[in-house]
């Protein structure tokens, strides 16, 4: 997968996108990871990306010209409308559409993320004419886009093959079926009069199994219960659940 990150402050990812999971998946070639500067493509000489908002108001505006020079030097006519099923161009902005697992799961089978970083006070309005999506990682406003950004990035690449070692474990991840993921545990067996739970001690795979069901489920029965409203529920799930309860 190919992505491309358009930012006004391209030093903030410096850290993030070549650490851990990220740099393994670069360096395997499974993921490649460019972030563009926006001011590098400013028409005047100080290099104006930003200007106050049309009408007065506080803060300032990302400029478009920026923007969609940046996007047509990636290789798109943005002017035209034109979109790929093969590439998809996103406005992280708290406006934007809630990411879910959904989403990410969706945007893990796109060959060509092109992701834009809004900041400041927001972007001029024409932008998102050249965007195929806005997201938003949660009801609350940040500084800008570029840690949005980073989540996002992180989220996608954790769904390419390859990119996680132990493919399993990403199936298992919180939110992947649509609940929270069962409670782990690793040496040493006792801690602070705490105690791993026995049955992940018995080497009893079928009834560790039966127990990490059942603990991810009450899991999401008490900590998310709006989420079970989503899932398409089996009768043995249905089983589970009236088992939680009851106990």
């Amino acid at each position: 997968m190919r992505v491309d990150i358009l930012t006004l402050f391209p030093e903030m990812f410096q850290g993030p996108l070549n650490e851990s999971l990220l740099k393994k998946a670069q360096t395997k070639g499974l993921l490649s990871l460019k972030v563009t500067a926006l001011r590098d493509f400013a028409t005047d000489k100080h290099k104006t990306a930003d200007d106050k908002p049309y009408g007065g108001g506080a803060g300032m505006v990302m400029m478009i010209e920026p923007i969609v020079s940046a996007l047509s030097s990636l290789g798109r006519d943005v002017e035209s409308g034109m979109s790929s099923d093969e590439r998809r161009i996103i406005l992280m902005c708290p406006t934007g559409t809630p990411l879910t697992q959904a989403k990410v799961n969706e945007l893990a089978k796109v060959k060509h993320l092109v992701i834009i970083c809004g900041h400041y006070e927001g972007i001029d309005e024409r932008v998102r004419a050249a965007v195929d999506e806005e997201i938003s990682i949660g009801d609350y406003v940040l500084t800008g886009g570029e840690l949005p950004a980073m989540v996002l990035v992180d989220a996608v690449a954790r769904q390419i093959p390859g990119v996680v070692k132990e493919g399993a474990s990403v199936a298992r991840d919180s939110f992947f079926d649509g609940r929270l993921d069962y409670p782990s545990y690793t040496r040493p067996e006792d801690f602070a009069e705490q105690r791993v739970p026995d049955v992940l001690l018995s080497g009893h795979h079928a009834e560790i199994e039966r127990w990490r069901q059942k603990m991810a489920w009450q899991r999401t029965l008490l900590r998310r219960p709006e989420l079970l409203a989503k899932l398409d529920l089996t009768e043995a799930d249905r089983a589970v659940i009236a088992e939680i309860i009851q106990d």
